[in-house]
């Protein structure tokens, strides 16, 4: 018995995607059965590199072959899936599910720059766009398409943002590895900053204060700051590329 054609049947009678992890789970658990034969038994010892293999030519097969679905790899995880074209009869079938409302385009820039320099913190994010991202951040934080992923080692100790697997679910990307090519912006130079970024952790960014000027000095003129059209944003210096929303 092909080990495609047992992920197949796997995959097909499974309620949610499995990972290549809990299909190996699921080859051992098999073989661990009293009454199953000894070509069962051997594919316990099934290396996941075999597995992504055979899971990769079960996919070009049906691929080929233009059925009304196909096997998709989304965030590590396997499923079968139907094809764009049929999703008319589909919610006909099953209705409309209510999905989360679109990301606004400050959104999807924040969260651009968090894919393609992370782990990052929330100034260097600032750095890069130009502005305050903190209601931005907390709607990211609160849609679960980026988390806490650490603490960086400067001055304060500002947390780090990473993405989540639920950012590749939200764009159907297998991985990070997908995206696409962004060199710029990853050449952008960020600053580590020598002072705590914020008041307290989860507050607006902090601003360091200005050096007094001294007794007589002229003071030093304040920075002129461009108008958004994005509410609560100061201005947009950098338009990184952003990943298309599936």
């Amino acid at each position: 018995m092909e080990l495609k054609f047992i992920l197949e049947s796997l995959l097909f009678s499974a309620q949610k995607p499995l990972s290549t992890k809990e299909l190996r789970d699921l080859l051992a658990t098999t073989a661990d059965a009293e009454e199953v034969d000894m070509a069962i038994k051997l594919l316990k010892k099934t290396k996941e590199d075999e597995l992504v293999a055979a899971l990769e030519t079960l996919a070009k097969e049906h691929e080929t072959a233009g059925r009304s679905y196909r096997l998709a790899c989304v965030a590590g995880s396997w499923q079968f899936v139907t094809q764009p074209e049929f999703a008319p009869w589909l919610r006909a079938l099953v209705g409309v599910k209510v999905r989360p409302s679109r990301l606004s385009q400050a959104a999807l820039e924040t969260l651009a720059i968090i894919a393609y320099r992370q782990p990052v913190t929330r100034a260097e994010v600032e750095q890069v766009r130009g502005v305050n991202v903190d209601g931005t951040m907390q709607t990211l934080l609160e849609r679960g398409l980026v988390e806490q992923s650490g603490r960086a080692e400067v001055v304060g100790r500002p947390a780090l943002y990473s993405s989540t697997a639920a950012f590749l679910q939200y764009f159907g990307l297998r991985s990070l590895d997908e995206l696409p090519a962004a060199d710029e912006l990853r050449r952008i130079v960020v600053e580590k900053p020598a002072f705590p970024v914020t008041v307290e952790p989860g507050l607006a960014t902090a601003t360091p204060e200005l050096p007094l000027a001294a007794e007589g000095a002229p003071a030093a003129a304040a920075p002129e700051i461009a108008a958004s059209p994005v509410a609560g944003e100061t201005t947009v210096e950098e338009t990184p590329v952003v990943p298309k929303e599936g």
